[in-house]
């Protein structure tokens, strides 16, 4: 193991992660680091630097992300060959850094140290934050090898407006056998990320279309749908999902829902209900369901739930669906299912828009899924987040007596609703008071019917914390509300 000494200097501008970062990429190019060589971990360099934990791991992140070292499960990190590197640096010119950018943002703590150093102290059960240690870095950069080696000029041609026609037969096949999504390829577009997708699919729909939402709801969506000249109904959920009751009563067209893991609550809605959204759908011509499927890979318990679109007889159901969960978030890449209806006046209407995705990406990604890399990768995954989650659900035993707790088997996050008689803004402050960061429904309450929810209620997500840090935030948690 090499013995690393980094003169830390605080007072010179640059957070302290990054000045970590730049000594260890310099060690590595200037051949003062050896290919295969094993660097401390991150507990250790962290004691011998007297910095947090997480300053180090922030600086090790971003260098396997870039490629200059790899996390090897359960061995530690280890620097990548001079060989693999010169070839990434040639590949990062290429495609313009598009890929293996140097960009900090997925990793980047507050802007100044003492705000640093404050969100250090925090465990942040964010129901964003995913797990990057299992990624299959090693993979993802032989095939990018591989196609740039034998790519020929056609590769950085323009390509189909929807994606690239392979890339949407992956999708297709692996969505059919996945979820049960029935559709041709030729229904299928490829986008950088769902909010492209639904600002595609307002110029598809057309303007001054009411759209119902569940209350609460991904607020993420709702701010998306209120920049446009939509008009927003929100209704309201049971243990069911939402309540086609409140539908029936309001004007609109659409629905947008998440039926297999609904957000935040984590309702898998019934097949009932089901049923109900879709005769709901079939009694207008120009009423549609929209299908965000945005975490089904993740299911702990039981067969995984078909989509809503699996069951759709009458081309109602705009399926929605992406690969930042599954594989890692600066991938970008969603995909949208249209009814046969809707194909057509996307064709005619909307066939001009470019495709968002480089043809690169998608060449990788078509790859990653075909040679079972993917299928191994969400193997790998799953098995990491059951741990995590059955570890979180385990230390929770305690809080049954106060807590409520639901959503579970699915997902990357828990809902806690308390019994009695507090608020939400008491549990978020009494966490936060002792260095445990939770997330208030109310957050995702719409601001059109903005009201308290029934109970006070937390989310505690679970994926980007180690199975360490999820039993010391229990810990603290207990302090705190127990």
């Amino acid at each position: 193991m090499y013995d690393m000494t980094i003169r830390l200097q605080p007072d010179s501008g640059k957070r302290l992660y990054e000045q970590i970062y730049e000594h260890i990429k310099r060690e590595i190019i200037e051949g003062k680091l050896l290919a295969q060589e094993r660097l401390p971990s991150t507990r250790s360099l962290a004691e011998y630097l007297q910095v947090a934990r997480s300053t180090v791991e922030y600086a090790y992140d971003q260098l396997a992300s870039e490629g200059y070292i790899e996390a090897r499960p359960y061995r530690g990190y280890f620097v990548c060959s001079l060989e693999e590197l010169f070839q990434m640096e040639g590949e990062r010119a290429e495609r313009g850094a598009e890929a293996f950018s140097g960009e900090f943002s997925q990793f980047r703590p507050k802007e100044n140290l003492k705000e640093e150093e404050q969100a250090e102290t925090f465990l942040d059960f964010s129901p964003n934050g995913i797990d990057m240690s299992g990624f299959p870095f090693g993979v993802w950069k032989r095939i990018t090898k591989n196609i740039l080696n034998y790519g020929n000029s056609e590769l950085f041609s323009q390509g189909e407006a929807q994606g690239d026609y392979d890339l949407r037969l992956t999708i297709n096949r692996y969505l059919h056998s996945s979820r049960g999504v029935n559709c041709r390829p030729e229904q299928i577009i490829v986008g950088a990320g769902n909010d492209y997708l639904l600002m595609l699919l307002e110029k598809i729909l057309g303007r001054h279309v009411r759209i119902a939402m569940e209350n609460p709801t991904y607020k993420r969506a709702y701010r998306i749908f209120q920049s446009f000249a939509y008009r927003i109904s929100v209704v309201d959920m049971d243990e069911s999902g939402m309540m086609v009751s409140g539908l029936e009563k309001e004007n609109v067209s659409v629905a947008y829902v998440m039926p297999s893991h609904q957000f935040p609550t984590g309702t898998v809605m019934p097949i009932g209900r089901r049923a109900e959204l879709l005769n709901w759908a079939a009694r207008e011509p120009d009423r549609y369901l929209i299908e965000d499927d945005y975490d089904s890979e993740f299911r702990y318990r039981g067969k995984p739930v078909p989509s809503l679109q699996a069951s759709d007889d009458h081309h109602k159901v705009i399926y929605i669906g992406t690969f930042s969960k599954a594989i890692a978030p600066a991938i970008r890449v969603s995909y949208m299912v249209l009814p046969e209806p809707l194909l057509e006046r996307y064709q005619r209407e909307c066939w001009f828009y470019s495709c968002t995705v480089s043809r690169i990406d998608q060449r990788i990604l078509n790859e990653f899924i075909q040679d079972g890399s993917f299928e191994r990768h969400l193997n790998k995954m799953r098995k990491i987040y059951r741990g995590k989650h059955e570890l979180l659900l385990e230390g929770l035993r305690s809080f049954q007596k106060r807590f409520r707790i639901s959503g579970e088997h699915a997902g990357l996050h828990l809902l806690l609703t308390a019994k009695g008689q507090t608020s939400e803004e008491e549990l978020v402050e009494k966490a936060a008071a002792n260095g445990v960061k939770v997330y208030g429904i109310s957050d995702s309450l719409v601001d059109s019917k903005r009201r308290k929810y029934e109970k006070a209620a937390v989310l505690l997500g679970f994926g980007g914390l180690t199975p360490e840090q999820i039993a010391q935030g229990i810990k603290k948690l207990q302090e705190a509300w127990l």
